[in-house]
């Protein structure tokens, strides 16, 4: 079992990576900034700054925690010694970011023998960061979070967001399609890791994707919880690449049966 004074170091070393970091993308980002590389498609894109910021993270927790093992959305995968994994976003929402959009965030999360102890969200767009404890609340700053009230899913408004590979976009768009005239609306953020802090805040009554990477949900799934949301994937089964959904619980309840029905699980 992890022990209270290791959960507060490593909340500690999350928040001083993700404010710098986040200091770095938000005054660094030069004016001509391009597309450095792509991942899953031409269209799903990589910036010199996801690579600078990923350095830097990487740089402060293995300066901090050196025995600590790493995986990161840029490359960085290493096993560690100690039984604490980082799970690294340096930079989600690349593309609101390099089209100079305000909803990107940095999201760190600390997993201690496969369980997410600690998360870290940093959006220096808003001015405001996110964290996490197992056990101890979710906080934005100094303020304890709490997902929004109750509400029937015809009054819901949730989030999602689709993928780059166009099939499996194609696909997205059709469930989407059967959501809303069920729900009060949806948004599309661009940031998986800021719209599960939205859910946390209580700005979103519910969020769901197909498709997301460990570094995507690691931070923001920890947030939401401890904010009281619920979280997991295909019933029984918890968050994943196959599917993310978080939701206050009456509209988790509600909300998951039709993602199944609908298909949202796969391509």
């Amino acid at each position: 079992m992890i022990s209270d004074e290791l959960k507060a170091e490593l909340l500690e070393v999350g928040l001083e990576a993700a404010r710098q970091a986040g200091a770095l993308l938000r005054d660094g980002r030069p004016a001509d900034l391009a597309v450095a590389a792509t991942k899953t498609s031409p269209i799903d894109v990589v910036t010199e700054m996801d690579i600078a910021a990923e350095k830097l993270i990487t740089g402060i927790l293995a300066e901090r925690r050196p025995e600590d093992g790493l995986l990161g959305e840029e490359g960085a995968d290493t096993p560690g010694t100690s039984g604490v994994r980082w799970v690294v976003d340096p930079l989600d929402g690349t593309v609101n970011y390099l089209y100079g959009l305000p909803s990107w965030g940095v999201s760190i999360a600390a997993e201690y023998g496969g369980e997410t102890v600690v998360g870290v969200v940093a959006a220096p767009m808003r001015g405001e960061t996110y964290h996490a404890v197992l056990g101890g609340g979710a906080w934005l700053g100094r303020t304890p979070l709490a997902c929004r009230p109750a509400a029937p899913l015809d009054q819901a408004l949730l989030g999602t967001g689709f993928a780059y590979v166009q099939t499996r976009r194609a696909h997205q768009a059709e469930v989407a399609a059967r959501i809303i005239p069920l729900v009060r609306d949806i948004r599309r953020g661009g940031s998986a890791a800021l719209d599960l802090c939205d859910v946390a805040a209580g700005r979103l009554d519910g969020y769901y994707e197909r498709g997301l990477n460990p570094w995507d949900l690691a931070a923001g799934d920890l947030i939401a919880r401890e904010a009281g949301a619920l979280t997991g994937g295909r019933p029984g089964e918890p968050a994943s690449g196959e599917l993310t959904l978080a939701a206050t619980p009456a509209v988790f309840a509600s909300l998951q049966p039709l993602l199944e029905e609908f298909g949202a699980w796969h391509d």
